[in-house]
């Protein structure tokens, strides 16, 4: 059995810590300014939607948005505080000495840094899993039980958590383990390198998602022929959009939440609906939908999507492969001791910088704490573009005519999802992928 000590002069866990903690705290404040406005009984339905949504559907959306606010002060601030015990604890470093362990129980002797680093992630998403299960369990039966939403049964609840977990293990070990092989491989010119291998990575999980992934949680259903089916077909092809299959799923069976989506990359395109999309929508409303996400297809919003995040990819390397120069000194003394707390360091004593005798996980799992405010700030980006595109891909099912069905499309999404009608502008510029409805709704009424 062993275990690891991490010493430095460099103060770490003190930069980690403030850092950590002041995004939190920020993160908080936003939160709170989205929980007093949901509680301001002042704030009234819009004057965009008081034709549309009553004063008792209104305070019940804002009674989910304060028990959805309510449930997540409590899960940020638990992981906060794991957070924090991790850093003070050393509980990357034991759980690298436990994986270590792992291997030693299982006949490897020597080092086995890839293997150690599959055995470590393994460790870190279980761990994760079940702590996460309580906080699941309660949002999903008693939140959005309580405003009618969950439609999942205990049993399918667990079974969904092992198959999450099964698969997170079985497609992240060898995506670690190719990493780490590509980032030794490739040396001090490993972060195109690196790069090339997420882009890769990304394509084949976009690949995978519709046939193997998806399948394994939802029932697949082709959409049964009639008008629906061919004024799909008819919009897809008036916008040469390639599409091969058309399904419905069984989202009902977990929630009374709906949804319309596209995936598949190049000439195979699916288009996915959700069984209480169709029983919440008319014809015309689903094809305004549709319209809408055929526009992100035609704005190449998934490759603008892609194109940035790769390079934020290529960023975060690049910062990893400078900034771990500034951390060899917390490196070098990540050290392997034995449980008679002898100090003598058995191995891992060589820069991490030179990329073959330190553990690569432990050193960029230390990285990605420091990284968090650039990480943060990107998020925001992201969230800003993401909004620009839905206001782009609403133009465009405008252009195509159904910009009165997506209107009523959507107050009926928000109406049946109680989306918020009143969301704080600071929360929702830092959290919301999709612009507020009266936004969108103004937006989609200007040239009307």
């Amino acid at each position: 059995m062993i275990q690891l000590g991490l010493n430095s002069n460099f103060p770490y866990k003190q930069a980690v810590l403030g850092v950590s903690w002041a995004i939190y705290s920020f993160k908080t404040y936003l939160s709170w300014r989205q929980h007093v406005r949901l509680a301001n009984p002042k704030l009234g339905v819009p004057l965009l939607l008081a034709e549309h949504v009553t004063a008792e559907e209104h305070e019940k959306a804002k009674a989910y948005g304060r028990a959805k606010s309510s449930f997540a002060f409590g899960l940020d601030l638990f992981n906060q505080l794991v957070a924090t015990a991790m850093i003070v604890f050393d509980a990357l470093p034991l759980m690298w000495g436990v994986s270590g362990t792992v291997l030693e129980a299982a006949g490897f002797t020597g080092s086995h840094e890839i293997l150690q680093a599959v055995v470590f992630s393994s460790i870190w998403v279980l761990q994760s899993t079940i702590l996460s299960i309580p906080f699941d369990y309660y949002k999903n039966f008693v939140v959005e039980e309580e405003f009618g939403f969950n439609k999942m049964t205990i049993p399918l609840f667990f079974s969904d958590k092992a198959k999450s977990l099964l698969l997170t293990v079985l497609l992240g070990s060898p995506l670690i383990a190719g990493g780490i092989s590509v980032i030794e491989w490739g040396g001090q010119n490993f972060v195109f390198y690196a790069g090339a291998f997420v882009l890769v990575a990304q394509c084949a999980l976009i690949l995978l998602f519709p046939t193997v992934i998806a399948p394994l949680f939802n029932k697949f259903t082709p959409l049964e022929d009639g008008d629906l089916k061919t004024d799909i077909n008819a919009l897809a092809k008036s916008v040469d959009f390639p599409l091969t299959k058309l399904f419905v799923i069984d989202g009902s069976k977990r929630s009374s939440h709906s949804n319309a989506y596209f995936t598949g990359l190049f000439k195979d395109k699916r288009i996915v609906l959700f069984d209480t999309l169709l029983e919440q929508m008319e014809r015309r409303e689903i094809l305004a939908v549709l319209a809408h996400e055929l526009g992100h297809w035609k704005m190449s919003h998934i490759v603008r999507t892609l194109a940035v995040n790769q390079f934020n990819v290529l960023v975060t390397f690049y910062a990893f492969s400078y900034v771990s120069v500034f951390l060899q000194p917390l490196l070098r003394k990540l050290t392997v001791y034995s449980l008679d707390s002898s100090s003598t360091p058995l191995h891992y004593t060589t820069p991490l910088v030179s990329y073959t005798s330190q553990p690569t996980a432990i050193g960029f799992v230390l990285f990605s704490f420091l990284f968090e405010p650039i990480d943060f700030v990107s998020g925001f980006a992201l969230m800003t573009l993401s909004r620009v595109h839905e206001f782009e891909a609403d133009q465009y099912a405008k252009k195509l005519g159904y910009a009165s069905e997506l209107k009523s499309g959507l107050i009926k999404l928000n109406k049946k999802n109680l989306g918020n009608l009143i969301p704080d502008p600071w929360f929702s510029a830092w959290n919301y992928s999709h612009p507020p409805m009266v936004e969108r709704l103004a937006a989609i009424g200007k040239t009307e």
